[in-house]
């Protein structure tokens, strides 16, 4: 059934606005160098501006949607929770790129996404250093600073630029050098900007070819539906588990300009064993 066009530009605007709000504050804050840091599981940077930023969004939505649910990635981050997206639910990374923010990058993106009726309905990337806003409705193409974006037509995997990363935690690492090492010799090269959903938005708008990673839900759910919206192709090079949906299935995503898609997969695949 179709959602009804006032409820989802609602939707937008406040995930627009409420995504400028946090870009504001968590830019403010670095620039009046008052951070603090602590770690998550020993290995996993987190600022006093994820959390602030994080409170902020979901103040700005409750007052408007009190019932809609969050999967948040510093608050409400119960993964199983994004499993169902019948109902109304916001998947919201207040920081993507927390490393690069706190090192001074500028790769840096407040990930705010709305699902129901089982798919990511809207999503929405802004980066407040670069002023960029990556933006999506389901069905209505995907834009950069309102101006609408399409992905790369790159047909051989030879010329593509790729991008991946890294997890915090490198007991995994092994796996992951080893796809690493298979893509780049088929590749033209390969970037690590630190921050996935602007890394998929990148691929949205031509400047990235190819990405592949795992991932959590709010890494990648607004930035995937703008990818696909864009016209790439979204998927997965493993196994995916039929009961989550496709949209937020985390492990071995792979974003691709469509004619790239399928050999990157095999490459991918062949890498990992599977």
């Amino acid at each position: 059934m179709a959602l009804d066009p006032i409820f989802l530009t609602q939707i937008y605007e406040l995930a627009l606005n409420t995504a400028k709000e946090a870009g504001a504050l968590i830019k403010a804050k670095r620039n009046n160098g008052n951070l603090t840091n602590q770690y998550k599981g020993a290995h996993e940077l987190v600022t006093d501006a994820d959390i602030a930023a994080d409170q902020l969004i979901i103040n700005r939505i409750r007052a408007v949607f009190p019932q809609h649910r969050f999967l948040t990635e510093e608050t409400y981050n119960d993964t199983s929770e994004s499993h169902d997206l019948s109902t109304p639910i916001w998947i919201i990374d207040p920081i993507d790129g927390t490393v690069n923010y706190a090192h001074g990058h500028q790769m840096v993106a407040v990930s705010i996404a709305f699902a129901c009726e089982n798919e990511v309905q809207i999503g929405l990337v802004y980066n407040p250093f670069m002023d960029e806003t990556f933006s999506a409705i389901r069905g209505q193409g995907a834009h950069l600073n309102g101006c609408k974006i399409k992905a790369s037509q790159e047909t051989n995997l030879r010329k593509a630029l790729v991008a991946t990363g890294f997890p915090y935690d490198k007991s995994g690492v092994a796996p992951i050098i080893q796809r690493v090492a298979k893509i780049l010799m088929h590749c033209q090269d390969l970037r690590r900007l630190g921050s996935a959903a602007l890394d998929i938005c990148w691929v949205a708008c031509g400047r990235l070819d190819v990405y592949f990673e795992s991932l959590s839900p709010w890494d990648f759910a607004a930035a995937r539906l703008v990818a696909h919206e864009a016209g790439a192709q979204c998927g997965h090079f493993g196994h995916k588990p039929t009961d989550i949906p496709a949209c937020i299935y985390p492990n071995d995503l792979l974003i691709a300009s469509p004619a790239l898609f399928e050999k990157t997969r095999e490459l991918l695949r062949e890498a990992s064993g599977y």
